[in-house]
């Protein structure tokens, strides 16, 4: 067997498409079926297919040893989706046109759930949501997610150039934002028809 049958053999019995495995290594559907068909014998991205593909990067590579990984003390981390940018709370406030952030003008972090293309990042500031959520804190945002009651959201008020984090709050049939901290001055806040919801919060992640 060589390692373009292992490779396929380690697909299927995974269940994945040849797009599916071209995605979470970050490689095109291309270059997954050069690899399957025998033109690229040595994957740049071995240790990344082993891992998704389950299996011993030695034993995907030269077919020697367990195809099996060895049992570790280590807890396999979250799988990861995609690369989205840090932006600014100004920003965030008409993100509804979805800005073409430049990679060399923002940061990216990758998403360790399932969430949209337009998903983005914002630095947590201010005391208002204290408690919940921490200054400096990243918060990913989700576009495509629906505002539900009780979920985190990123809304812009009409009369403001950026967003605000914020609860919702839906009840008999009004909306509100809500601020966390029980010692914010105006904690409730009701919406009049002078609000969008710009995106859900998806994740948390804590700079350390």
């Amino acid at each position: 067997m060589n390692i373009s049958t292992r490779i396929k053999s380690r697909r299927k019995l995974l269940g994945l498409s040849q797009e599916e495995l071209a995605e979470r290594i970050g490689v095109s559907q291309n270059a997954i079926h050069k690899l399957e068909d025998g033109t690229t014998q040595k994957p740049r991205k071995i240790f990344e297919l082993a891992n998704v593909l389950q299996c011993n990067a030695e034993w995907l590579l030269t077919g020697k040893g367990s195809p099996l990984p060895e049992a570790s003390n280590v807890e396999e981390g979250p799988e990861l989706h995609g690369q989205y940018p840090v932006i600014s709370w100004v920003q965030a406030g008409d993100w509804t046109t979805i800005y073409e952030i430049n990679r060399h003008d923002a940061e990216y972090y990758p998403c360790p759930v399932k969430c949209s293309d337009k998903t983005f990042l914002l630095k947590v500031r201010g005391q208002s949501m204290a408690g919940t959520f921490n200054e400096n804190e990243l918060i990913f945002v989700d576009p495509a997610i629906e505002a539900v009651n009780g979920k985190y959201v990123v809304a812009r008020l009409d009369d403001e150039n950026e967003a605000t984090l914020k609860q919702l709050i839906i009840e008999g049939g009004h909306k509100y934002l809500k601020a966390t901290n029980p010692a914010w001055p105006t904690p409730i806040q009701p919406i009049n028809g002078n609000c969008t919801i710009v995106g859900v919060v998806i994740f948390v992640g804590r700079p350390l």
